[in-house]
């Protein structure tokens, strides 16, 4: 049985400060009863940015089962940190129907604009040349589905990484891109993610890539609605 990590949280050493609370932009943890908890398991992206912020040492990792771990449904979640779009449970795992799509008017057909191959991130080689002195295209797996304009509007003149921070097994992914970052100097990265909160994973992976490869690299981010649409843009 393969493992995962997952926040653990001492209550001994927990006073409360809430800075752990404020970290997590997935709405993973909340403050109950005056110490910090986790009360969305399936809203964690996994890459432990609350264990930074907190002063006290209360926040570790620790290594269960998957499967093992259930999302903490008990409790309802205040409107601040519900992020569901009609249904209980991550928005990732919403089903949502659009309605009826309107066919677009029959065009010459659009050529890809992918410049190399593997672009799975476990596939990929650091020091490959597509990545070189070059802008690089970091997207969820799930982007390219949900934006019609994806090879036009983020592909083109990039290379291409695709990962799921939600259901990769990400062991190396890290790693990996610090390495990329370090040595092939690439001119610049932009990650594109999904709305949904566990898509931030992909995020942090980059950020935390960029910080252990002591780099300046430029870095964007681009975040797409599930109908496809550009929800915002901001420089990391």
């Amino acid at each position: 049985m393969s493992t995962k990590k997952v926040i653990k949280i001492d209550e001994e050493k927990c006073v409360g400060c809430g800075k752990c609370v404020d970290a997590c932009r997935g709405g993973a943890l909340e403050l109950v009863n005056g110490k910090a908890k986790v009360t969305r398991e399936d809203y964690c992206d996994g890459m432990g940015v609350c264990i930074g912020e907190c002063p006290f040492g209360a926040i570790s990792f620790e290594e269960v089962e998957r499967g093992a771990v259930k999302p903490a449904a008990a409790k309802p979640q205040p409107a601040a940190h519900n992020h569901n779009h009609g249904g209980s449970g991550c928005p990732g795992h919403t089903n949502m129907v659009f309605g009826t799509v309107k066919q677009p008017a029959a065009t010459q057909e659009t050529g890809s604009a992918l410049n190399a191959w593997p672009i799975q991130l476990h596939l990929v080689s650091p020091q490959a040349p597509q990545f070189q002195n070059a802008d690089i295209l970091i997207a969820a797996s799930c982007t390219a589905f949900s934006m019609g304009s994806f090879h036009s509007a983020l592909l083109a003149g990039k290379g291409l990484i695709i990962a799921c921070p939600k259901l990769d097994m990400q062991d190396g992914y890290v790693e990996k891109l610090t390495d990329m970052f370090a040595n092939a100097a690439p001119r610049s990265v932009t990650v594109a993610r999904m709305e949904v909160p566990c898509c931030m994973g992909l995020v942090r992976m980059v950020e935390q890539a960029r910080f252990n490869a002591a780099s300046s690299l430029p870095v964007s981010e681009i975040v797409i609605g599930l109908k496809g649409d550009i929800k915002g843009f901001r420089t990391l």
